[in-house]
């Protein structure tokens, strides 16, 4: 039942000792306000490392070729390695686990695009039919490049939305013809890419751009996705690959340089689980910070108690139970660490907004979001903590004797 007279009491209380009470809610709220940007920060950056292995495939390997650095078979060092269209068929058709799988020729080549009377440069990229699988390019309107326009030699293309943008304004660019430095692409398609960059380009077909810009059946990246196969599984991959590559250029399986062989799949858990160690040290370092607080809040419930001594000996000998002692002391530390926590738990969260709302937000520290449940936990956490600081002392001090307790200074 709330008893009117019992937190007036609180409330002068608190009023006489304004420092004291303001120190006691600065440690808690701080606690509470480190511990929600600390979650917040590793949050963000783990979402940050996510997004840019989302960008691609994460579950991918990376083939390209290089140059041996060791004597194998009675080659010399020094010798090129170009990888074929052969090797991406190999590793799309008998490597077990890929998923999917494209080739890139020349996949840089910055290139001047026109339509009617406009002109601008976009990176012009090779490519196979699953490439848009492995870059998380989404269709928005049209198709992407298929296996007829592959196998034919078409001379069609996808757009990114700024090439669309840039020449074709608000003119529908399905069907329409761009000219790429001389040579007219059918536009089939339009898609998005969250890929930083990834949205200034257009894809055409392997085979058509090493026809047109005499490419031989050269490539000079494979990717393969692999699907949902282990990490372990994954590396098994990579040995058969290089294997195989190894056996058909002749140098040397452990020879790095020959070939290029990257497993994202590795890469990235070894990332994830870099973060996920900087977010559990950061959650440990902000219950730390609140265990600070808890005992700044024990220190001063303790001081409170022994100032009150006296009180709480007038206080028993007119007749005053022990639990009516206690439970106004308790009151008292509950409401202080209940609003200071509650404020702490505001500033936090207000900050994580305003990062978000002003868009201080990078490549590598996305959605800095809080897990509200964790947060509200430790608010309740803090509060128990709190009352359980000023529970100790103040049931040592209700069993103090009234002519012991009166007899304090």
């Amino acid at each position: 039942m709330f008893d009117l007279d019992k937190w007036q009491e609180i409330l002068g209380t608190i009023n006489k000792n304004k420092l004291r009470t303001f120190l006691t809610a600065f440690s808690v709220a701080w606690g509470i306000f480190i511990l929600i940007v600390l979650l917040a920060a590793g949050q963000g950056l783990r979402n940050g490392a996510q997004s840019q292995f989302g960008n691609d495939a994460a579950n991918s390997i990376w083939i390209d070729g290089g140059q041996t650095s060791m004597a194998y078979e009675g080659y010399k060092p020094g010798k090129n390695i170009q990888l074929t269209n052969s090797d991406y068929y190999y590793v799309k058709y008998a490597v077990d686990g890929v998923d999917h799988a494209s080739a890139v020729y020349d996949g840089r080549a910055g290139k001047v695009l026109s339509y009617k009377n406009e002109h601008a440069g976009f990176t012009v990229r090779s490519c196979a039919p699953d490439h848009n699988l492995l870059e998380k390019a989404k269709i928005i309107s049209g198709r992407f490049i298929n296996q007829n326009d592959f196998n034919d030699f078409r001379k069609v293309c996808v757009i990114g939305i700024p090439v669309r943008d840039a020449l074709f304004k608000t003119e529908d660019p399905i069907d329409k013809f761009i000219d790429v430095s001389g040579t007219k692409y059918k536009v089939v398609g339009v898609f998005n890419d969250p890929g930083k960059g990834d949205n200034d380009r257009i894809y055409i077909p392997l085979l058509t751009a090493q026809r047109i810009y005499n490419g031989k059946d050269n490539v000079n990246v494979i990717w393969a996705s692999t699907g949902t196969v282990s990490t372990e599984y994954s590396n098994q991959m990579v040995t058969t690959i290089r294997n195989a590559l190894a056996k058909k250029y002749h140098f040397n399986p452990l020879d790095m340089n020959a070939v290029g062989v990257f497993n994202n799949n590795v890469e990235y858990k070894r990332i994830m689980g870099m973060l996920d160690g900087i977010k559990i040290f950061v959650f440990i370092i902000g219950v730390f910070t609140l265990i600070a607080g808890v005992v700044g809040v024990s220190n001063i419930m303790m001081i409170v108690v022994k100032e009150r001594t006296k009180e709480i000996g007038v206080r028993k000998a007119l007749g005053a139970s022990p639990w009516s002692i206690v439970s106004l002391i308790i009151q008292e530390s509950i409401f202080i660490t209940s609003i200071a926590g509650y404020i702490g738990l505001m500033l936090g969260i207000g900050l994580v907004e305003l990062i978000k709302y002003f868009g201080l937000e990078g490549d590598f520290f996305k959605n800095p979001d809080v897990d509200l449940s964790i947060a509200i936990t430790a608010v309740v956490l803090i509060v128990v903590a709190g009352a359980l600081a000023g529970l100790f002392p103040a049931i040592k001090a209700a069993k103090v004797e009234p002519i012991t307790a009166l007899r304090e200074s």
